[in-house]
């Protein structure tokens, strides 16, 4: 990291538009609000994604073919042909060599520049054929003009913004933006660039840069930017979690007593905890005894016992006099909590004359009158549902803690609504749970505010699953395997891929592929069907019947993807598993090996005509068959995907990181986790003006 010049405050052009606000915007300035293009820092930030060299004229003999050259010579015939389809040709002579022109679509105004005699400089990729030396629809100027000093920056644009008025833009708003330095000289790393130095060769490099290193990114200039953009996302986070501390939180100081719900509750559980289990909830457990509301993300893989963990924090909370609320996305995984929370639960907390509540979008008004009334007398100690928990309707009389399970599915809007459940104005205590182990260099970054509990220890009796790739030629042999299961008892999932673009098609692929097992088991094999388009109450029925056995083949869509829990089942079949992000097929493959059988999950893929599939789809694959440790599956889908898929809807409209990568920049991401606290501490006027700069309002997100 490359040092900055002495910091100094000045007025920040953060809040400062590049054009005023308004609905009177000319199509240009619409355009460039699209992009994101307000304030003059933006269009200071927007780099180029590629350049193109202009700064040089080679002779037509010297360039060679397949690449971009720049050329001046002299018109020497021109003309509109109609073989095969209407074009302009035209051909050039700068005396080492010809080359012709070729235009399908070109307008009078082209021509005019073509004419027989005119003196032209041409840019394109050469190619060589049948009739010489060819270039296809090159860029055309008057030749003699001055070449520029520095390589033309090309932009990523929209429909109706054409590179020419982009370029003018951003060179305006560079110019105007102010780029005095942020990071002080006394805490920053030496180096040579500095920031309007370093913005001003990115968008205009020298013709001597090597193209690699603008490319890869590793150019000295873009280091310094890299670095400036993970400082700014530090920053910002620890400042989040700051303001948290200076919140305030029931502290739910509970005893663990023999009598106490807790303890009951360790004693009736049929199994004993994990190391890792007993550790996390001991971390759990003196966040809920601090007035300062817990901000925890407890991630673990799939099979780890993140539920049993939020039982025992519900347990704590409700010792305490307060209640609980455990949010899922979805009802068949809200279901799967309220199925083992209940049977653990109820009886202890009948016996206090209280009860667990069950609040969903389907439920019948009776019945949900009457679980809200319980919830606002306080009889409903814990109460697990959907986003209906965080309905107007639904009132708490004393909530303190808030467990939200696959928190990626979740937004800023719905995390704020279940905050501002609590009472008496306090904070209420948050557990976030993520069955997606998050890589390190994600949790350094975009989980910094929060503070990260790991199960990195699954409960004995897990059977290692096996996994094979199978191509779809050979779907014979994975029904003989179905077959194979099924005559031992065991239970079968089989998944079809959800195809956005229309459920219909889902439904319909989904139905074909349940008609054909039942045809290929035979009858006495019962074939359920279950996906997203039908009533909750179905679904219910169809899981409740392949947790009995009564179904024994299972095909479904995606909803069995997280949550679902049938020890029988040993065999999952993921039909198109070139379709599915590696994450998801990981989830998927964690539905079996939750019993004492030995368990297996087939990719089937359909690979195409060359007997091949994607790149980044053989790379999941690849990885899904290598390994089932969840967190090297984290990192490498990390690699594949980038961060997005991780952040889910946590992002809200904040920006992903632009520039810097969390597995190449890891040394940055280091020096920014070890500034950002010191900058703070020490200056926290420039560490502001350092987040508005580069995130504006964007880090508010943080905050919910």
């Amino acid at each position: 990291m490359p040092r900055a010049a002495t910091a100094t405050v000045t007025a920040s052009d953060s809040a400062a538009p590049a054009q005023p606000p308004g609905t009177g915007l000319s199509l240009v300035q619409r355009a460039l609000r699209k992009l994101g293009l307000v304030r003059d820092i933006d269009f200071a930030l927007y780099l180029p994604m590629r350049y193109e060299d202009e700064t040089r004229i080679v002779k037509l003999a010297d360039a060679r073919d397949g690449e971009l050259a720049q050329v001046e010579g002299v018109v020497m015939d021109c003309e509109v042909v109609f073989r095969p389809r209407r074009q302009l040709l035209a051909t050039i002579d700068d005396g080492s060599d010809t080359c012709q022109l070729r235009f399908f679509n070109f307008y009078p105004s082209q021509q005019k520049q073509l004419a027989v005699g005119a003196r032209v400089r041409v840019r394109g990729e050469m190619r060589g054929g049948f009739v010489g030396r060819t270039m296809m629809h090159p860029t055309v100027k008057a030749a003699g003009t001055l070449l520029p000093e520095a390589l033309t920056p090309v932009y990523s644009t929209i429909a109706g913004l054409a590179q020419p008025v982009l370029r003018r833009e951003v060179r305006s708003g560079l110019a105007r933006a102010a780029l005095d330095e942020t990071i002080p000289v006394q805490i920053g790393l030496q180096g040579a660039w500095g920031l309007r130095e370093a913005l001003s060769f990115l968008h205009y490099p020298t013709p001597d840069v090597a193209l690699a290193t603008l490319e890869d990114r590793s150019h000295p200039a873009w280091q310094r930017i890299k670095g400036e953009e993970l400082l700014a996302q530090q920053l910002s986070q620890l400042q989040a979690r700051r303001e948290r501390a200076a919140q305030r939180a029931p502290a739910l100081r509970s005893g663990a007593s023999p009598g106490s719900l807790h303890s009951q509750l360790m004693a009736v559980l049929p199994f004993g905890l994990t190391g890792a289990q007993t550790r996390v909830g001991e971390e759990i457990a003196r966040d809920l005894v601090r007035a300062v509301p817990m901000h925890r993300l407890l991630q673990g893989d799939v099979g780890s016992g993140k539920t049993v963990v939020a039982a025992l924090a519900a347990a704590r909370c409700i010792d305490a006099g307060f209640q609980c609320a455990l949010m899922a996305p979805t009802e068949i995984l809200a279901a799967q909590h309220f199925g083992k929370l209940i049977g653990w639960l109820d009886p202890l907390l009948a016996e206090r004359s209280l009860r667990v509540a069950w609040l969903t979008g389907s439920q019948k008004k009776k019945e949900r009158d009457s679980m809200t009334a319980a919830v606002e007398s306080g009889e409903a100690a814990l109460v697990i549902g959907t986003h209906a928990v965080i309905s107007e309707k639904v009132h708490f009389k004393r909530l303190a803690l808030a467990i939200i399970d696959e928190q990626h599915r979740f937004g800023v809007a719905q995390r704020l609504a279940l905050r501002g459940k609590a009472t008496q104005g306090l904070e209420p205590h948050l557990l976030m749970m993520s069955a997606t182990p998050i890589p390190r260099t994600l949790a350094m970054s975009y989980y910094a505010d929060l503070d990260v509990s790991t199960l990195d220890e699954l409960p004995p009796g897990r059977t290692p699953i096996v996994t094979k790739l199978v191509a779809d030629h050979r779907r014979d042999e994975v029904i003989e395997r179905i077959q194979a299961q099924l005559s031992q008892g065991r239970q079968v999932y089989w998944v079809c891929p959800l195809i956005e673009e229309s459920e219909t098609v889902d439904l319909r692929n989904a139905t074909e592929t349940r008609d054909e097992l039942a045809g290929s088991l035979g009858a006495h094999v019962n074939v359920g069907l279950l996906h997203s388009r039908m009533p909750t109450a179905d679904k219910q029925a169809v899981m409740a019947a392949f947790t009995a056995n009564e179904v024994q083949v299972l095909v479904s869509t995606t909803v069995i993807e997280v949550g679902v829990d049938v020890p029988n089942a040993s065999l999952m079949v993921i039909e198109h598993a070139e379709r599915f992000g590696l994450s998801q097929l990981h989830q998927l493959r964690g539905r079996v090996g939750r019993g004492s059988a030995a368990s297996a999950c087939v990719l089937l893929y359909a690979p195409n005509e060359g007997g091949r599939v994607g790149e980044a789809a053989r790379a999941r694959l690849k990885a899904m068959v290598e390994t089932g440790d969840g967190f090297e599956i984290a990192r490498r889908d990390l690699e594949i995907r980038g961060p997005g898929e991780f952040l889910g809807a946590r992002q809200s409209g904040a920006p992903l990181l632009r520039f810097a990568d969390l597995e190449t920049d890891a040394l940055l991401l280091d020096w920014a986790r070890e500034l950002a606290p010191k900058m703070l501490a020490e200056h926290p006027l420039l560490a502001q003006k350092h987040v508005d700069r580069w995130l504006g309002t964007k880090a508010e997100y943080l905050k919910a």
